[in-house]
């Protein structure tokens, strides 16, 4: 294909690709009114707890609310629309790719897509305790008044945080399959991997909920060791292949 060929095949893909976002954010932005219910939980029992109203989401701005449900949309609508865009962006590289790629290419993604929704999910089981575990800093005599569009992104990141978190693994076995490091390598680091996986659930959970704690570190401690498990074997079976390849010595 000509340069202009392929210009006009990434704008047909882009179009696409716009289309579905917007058609999942209309549908996203009618389940808007749960989520806010959901991510204002924390705050509600924050509230409860102090027996006052100084603890409450802030709308400054005379279209601030409506700013943050169009965002909640736009966030879910990505999520919805990713089985169409993920696909546009595969069939624009895929001919450009060789068989062995695209073999690699769709094992990665087939393993980190449902890996990253289940790090997500995760997330929002341990986004109420981060929350509550940082308003308990709140000096005595002070309020909590949250702005609504840093309070979402707080929420919204900290989720994407931990489902990136449980994609990692996968990142070390794609880093195998390049030849960048060895099975063993990746092994070595072993006591790092269940530091910081202990120090990333202790931050994540609350000091009191030490099964929450233990949960979390022990999931990507096990997705450590996983990653760890594939890229020995991988090595091994290159290391087969490599001594078949080898020619054989002459004929005494």
């Amino acid at each position: 294909m000509s340069l202009g060929a392929h210009l006009l095949e990434l704008r047909k893909r882009l179009m696409i690709a716009a289309a579905a976002l917007v058609v999942g954010m209309v549908v996203a932005f009618f389940v808007t009114g749960p989520v806010i219910e959901w991510i204002t939980g924390p705050i509600r029992v924050i509230a409860e707890q102090r027996g006052d109203d100084f603890s409450a989401l802030n709308f400054g701005t005379v279209t601030s609310a409506f700013d943050l449900r169009m965002r909640i949309a736009f966030s879910i609508g990505l999520f919805l629309s990713a089985p169409v865009w993920l696909w546009q962006i595969w069939a624009f590289i895929m001919p450009g790719l060789t068989r062995k790629e695209i073999r690699y290419t769709v094992g990665f993604v087939a393993a980190a897509i449902p890996l990253f929704f289940a790090g997500c999910y995760v997330g929002m089981l341990v986004v109420p305790h981060v929350i509550e575990v940082m308003w308990s800093f709140t000096p005595e005599g002070g309020v909590n008044f949250y702005n609504a569009a840093e309070y979402y992104d707080f929420v919204f990141k900290l989720m994407i945080v931990i489902g990136i978190s449980f994609v990692l693994p996968v990142f070390l076995v794609a880093l195998n399959l390049a030849g960048i490091m060895s099975g063993r390598a990746i092994l070595k680091g072993w006591r790092a991997a269940v530091l910081i996986a202990t120090i990333f659930a202790a931050i994540a959970t609350p000091a009191a909920d030490a099964v929450s704690m233990l949960l979390l570190a022990g999931i990507l401690v096990v997705l450590f060791f996983a990653a760890a498990g594939l890229s020995l074997l991988f090595d091994r079976r290159r290391r087969k292949r490599d001594a078949a390849l080898l020619p054989s010595g002459p004929a005494l």
